[in-house]
């Protein structure tokens, strides 16, 4: 195990009292100049990992024996693997925003803060861009740009410790600017809000609550995929009308932001990309698909 571990020279000194004896505990490697300090941290550890199959995950994030069997085992047949995390426990807060995981979960899974990869994938690519803002998609495209396969296994879950409330709303408008990286999803969830208040204009309440029924309809599908409602309760499927209210509101600050700041601010750092688009990876990582391609 390798713990990247950014904290203040005491508390990090504290840490390596605590951990040293079982992990290899180390900082972000000064060299590495990355606005995004999730990719330095991984950048650092994949410097110094030995193995082939790796997990990255964040601090938050917490594996049961039997879940990190099978993530490793899937790379066996797979580049990149990509779990399901749940909150627990869970306030308010992570119940509201697991609301926006059961909705991914039927538009292609949700994005965890832990994923399952071949290093000898990201050692071909020299790692991965550090100055995005949805890094883990990054990386995911990353892979795929290179012959890469993913796998999203929606009955692979993973635990998480939910963020702080304070957290939590601190994120709202920077997960919104994720959605930049996907530009139809981003066109389509800046048609919510006008079309919600068009509705409401000329007093459509059939269409408006028959709407809500059937985002609480598609976030059940989703909680019940691959045996999801054995850890998610029906209560954020009733809640996920509300995550998508905020959502088509803070996809229009992320708008604003990228428009007139012309980034997200992100710990201290002026973040501009939400990830690099695929044919660009594509095109950047070209030779390096081409010798994997002969092995």
């Amino acid at each position: 195990m390798i713990v990247i571990d950014a904290s203040p020279p005491d508390v990090f000194a504290v840490h390596a009292v605590n951990w040293s004896s079982f992990t290899m505990h180390i900082p972000p490697d000064a060299h590495l100049r990355i606005a995004n300090g999730k990719v330095r941290g991984v950048l650092t550890g994949l410097l110094r990992a030995n193995s082939e199959f790796l997990i990255i995950a964040d601090d938050d994030v917490r594996y049961d024996s039997a879940a990190l069997a099978r993530a490793v085992g899937l790379l066996d047949s797979f580049h990149i693997v990509r779990p399901q995390n749940y909150f627990a426990p869970l306030p308010w807060h992570a119940l509201w925003d697991t609301g926006r995981t059961l909705l991914n979960r039927m538009t292609g899974g949700d994005w965890s803060g832990t994923l399952a990869v071949r290093r000898s994938m990201l050692q071909a690519t020299d790692g991965y861009d550090g100055d995005v803002l949805f890094e883990n998609l990054e990386l995911a495209r990353t892979v795929q740009a290179v012959g890469g396969v993913e796998i999203v296994p929606l009955d692979l879950f993973v635990q998480r410790n939910p963020p702080s409330s304070r957290h939590f709303w601190s994120q709202r408008i920077r997960q919104a600017y994720d959605e930049l990286a996907r530009p139809w999803r981003f066109v389509v969830l800046l048609t919510l809000l006008p079309m919600t208040l068009a509705l409401a204009l000329y007093r459509r309440w059939v269409s408006l609550v028959g709407g809500v029924l059937a985002i609480i309809a598609l976030a059940e599908l989703g909680r019940r995929r691959g045996n999801g409602a054995n850890v998610f309760p029906f209560a954020a499927s009733l809640l996920a009308p509300i995550w998508l209210a905020e959502r088509a509101i803070c996809i229009w600050l992320a708008l604003a932001a990228r428009l007139f700041l012309k980034g997200i601010p992100y710990h201290g750092s002026l973040l501009t990309r939400a990830a690099t688009p695929v044919s660009k990876l594509r095109q950047r990582h070209r030779a390096a698909r081409a010798l994997l391609l002969q092995r």
